[in-house]
């Protein structure tokens, strides 16, 4: 990230913490980010959407459904993010905001690049190649693919709103388009 960016997204940090919750830590909300993608992208590889109710924003929510069922099993399985196989973790953009009834609103976009073994093509449609990493010798190759998932994770900030964030925004570019 340029580094105006990463000020502008240290600017917000502070103001979420002045404004909105005196205990926010950007430690602690990424290691809840990255448990989150990685049940997430779980539970959609496994096509068991109807438990990411609690997780997912409705509306995603539905579009996920109706991409889901057209995926083939390869880019459905590369959906999938162990929390250990994830490589690199940024957050992308941080937004305050309130809507026309007064609601606060904070979103923070997270950007993970994990590796995951699904037997992908080398290029996908468009030409765009998909990076490879191999592991071992000659006799245990095992190939991975270096993946990107971008999550945006909202929450209300309102009096007596629910202290939960969810997630509004999923993309797996080059898998779930």
């Amino acid at each position: 990230t340029s580094p105006f960016a990463w000020l502008r997204t240290r600017f917000y940090y502070l103001l979420i913490r002045l404004y909105f919750d005196q205990e926010f830590s950007v430690e602690e909300f990424t290691r809840g980010a990255k448990q989150a993608f990685s049940v997430v992208s779980k539970l959609l590889s496994q096509r068991k959407l109807e438990l990411l109710d609690e997780l997912v924003s409705p509306e995603v929510l539905q579009v996920l459904k109706e991409k889901i069922s057209l995926l083939p099993d390869s880019h459905r399985d590369a959906l999938a993010a162990d929390i250990d196989s994830i490589m690199y973790t940024t957050e992308g953009d941080v937004r305050i905001y309130y809507d026309d009834d007064g609601i606060k609103f904070v979103s923070i976009l997270m950007c993970f690049w994990y590796l995951n073994g699904a037997n992908l093509p080398d290029e996908v449609p468009g030409g765009a190649k998909v990076f490879q990493i191999v592991f071992g010798d000659e006799s245990t190759k095992e190939k991975k693919h270096l993946l990107t998932a971008n999550y945006e994770f909202q929450r209300e900030f309102t009096e007596g709103a629910k202290p939960d964030w969810t997630i509004t925004r999923i993309e797996h570019p080059r898998l779930l388009e």
